[in-house]
């Protein structure tokens, strides 16, 4: 009683901060949007033919009916805010580049570059000897390609463990999961709004999104198991039920992109890889929280209880398993784990929108699916190949508005061969 009560708590105290938000919002006037509060960007680094950085050269980025421009740092790196995607003209001023380092010969300046489902557009200048640099700048953008992907692969196996979680010890293929994702960054930005320090915002949407998944255990799932329900009603309940948070969702928060704090940074350069501190700090944060996870699975009895009901429900039960409890447990750990995925999907795009969470749902059921479904480390495995995947389908060319696709194929590929997924048993499919 005293859970539910502290619950029930919570709930109201989240309830209150979606309903006051956007009050709290219209309070407070927007000042003059300047290139630094913009959600789109055009960057790059500039590299002499040693590869050493080239600064205090001005490029301009001209489209739109805007025009804005950038000098590049120490390390070479440059960053221009633009007010919306679209198509720009992006020109190096020759006039400010150093002695003795010319543009490689064929270089186009300036050159017309167009953002294709990203906010960040990345534009490379060779200089010297042409063919070398571009050669070098593919394995320069091969590497950092690698280490995206890692990251956003991590990123979706935050959400892909909760959802395995859920589906080993259930059976439940929960499709509203994608809602849990976004109410993690959703309530983020509303705590943020309310002047809430930040650390504790993140705190409470975390908290947040585990209470998010009591409430739906508690309230409609364990009603269904109880009732006898079988699986594929409860999976279109799922449906339903995911298409009707992400309109309460919008209506309280709205259709447009919001930013969260520390949204926009510029790459920084570790060792041969360039890569965004946002970036960085998720693929530290998922790599932790993962690892720390599997510790849990494997070396605690509560870790041991779970793969248990997960393996067969009943005998756990008649092992003195508290079925329920633990079922219970999961939901509220795969709500935390959906909340902290989403808040960092919100820094990998970068912005909050009400249907972010729908938009990587399947990439999510992919790498579940891939690694086996019921599986917490095959869902690990599955999404990291498919973050890996998406980032290094730009790199061989194919369309940016394709790469979910190509990691959607990749995924059917692998089931024709292996039914079960990367660590699947054969014995759990059908």
């Amino acid at each position: 009683m005293g859970l539910q009560k502290a619950m029930g708590a919570l709930f109201a105290v989240l309830l209150a901060a979606l309903l006051t938000a956007p009050a709290a919002q219209a309070a407070t006037p927007s000042p003059s949007p300047s290139p630094e509060q913009f959600q789109n960007s055009i960057s790059g680094f500039l590299r002499d033919d040693a590869r050493a950085p080239i600064p205090g050269v001005k490029i301009t980025a001209t489209g739109n009916g805007f025009e804005g421009s950038a000098t590049s740092g120490a390390n070479g790196a440059w960053e221009i805010g633009v007010p919306v995607q679209g198509t720009y003209e992006v020109k190096l001023d020759t006039s400010t580049l150093p002695n003795g380092i010319k543009l490689a010969e064929g270089q186009e300046n300036p050159r017309k570059v167009t953002f294709s489902q990203t906010s960040n557009l990345s534009v490379i200048f060779a200089f010297g000897k042409g063919i070398v640099v571009t050669q070098q700048d593919f394995g320069q953008n091969l590497l950092n390609r690698l280490v995206a992907g890692l990251s956003f692969g991590l990123l979706l196996a935050l959400a892909a463990v909760g959802l395995s979680l859920i589906f080993g010890t259930t059976g439940l293929t929960n499709f509203a999961h994608g809602e849990m994702v976004t109410l993690g960054a959703v309530l983020v930005f509303t705590f943020n709004a309310m002047n809430l320090p930040f650390w504790l915002a993140i705190v409470l949407a975390l908290l947040g999104g585990g209470l998010f998944g009591y409430v739906q255990d508690a309230g409609l799932w364990r009603p269904l198991r109880r009732r006898g329900t079988s699986l594929v009603p409860m999976m279109i309940v799922s449906i339903g039920l995911a298409l009707a948070i992400r309109y309460v969702i919008q209506f309280f928060f709205g259709g447009a992109t919001q930013q969260l704090p520390y949204a926009q940074s510029s790459e920084i350069q570790i060792g041969p890889v360039s890569i965004s501190p946002n970036n960085l700090w998720s693929l530290v944060i998922s790599a932790v929280v993962i690892a720390l996870i599997g510790i849990v699975l494997l070396k605690t009895r509560l870790g041991k209880a779970t793969r248990a009901v997960a393996d067969n429900p009943a005998l756990a039960a008649a092992s003195g398993i508290d079925v329920d409890s633990v079922i219970r447990i999961v939901w509220i750990v795969g709500g935390m784990l959906a909340a902290l995925g989403g808040i960092l999907w919100a820094y990998y795009r970068p912005g909050v929108t009400f249907d972010m969470g729908s938009q990587i749902l399947l990439l999510i059921f992919a790498g579940v699916t891939l690694g086996g479904l019921g599986t917490v480390f095959g869902a690990l495995i599955g999404s990291i190949v498919v973050g890996i995947f998406v980032e290094l389908t730009t790199v061989f060319g194919l369309a940016a508005d394709l790469k979910y696709v190509g990691a959607l194929f990749i995924m059917i590929v692998v089931l024709l061969f292996r039914p079960q997924g990367i660590l699947g048993r054969r014995e759990r499919v059908g």
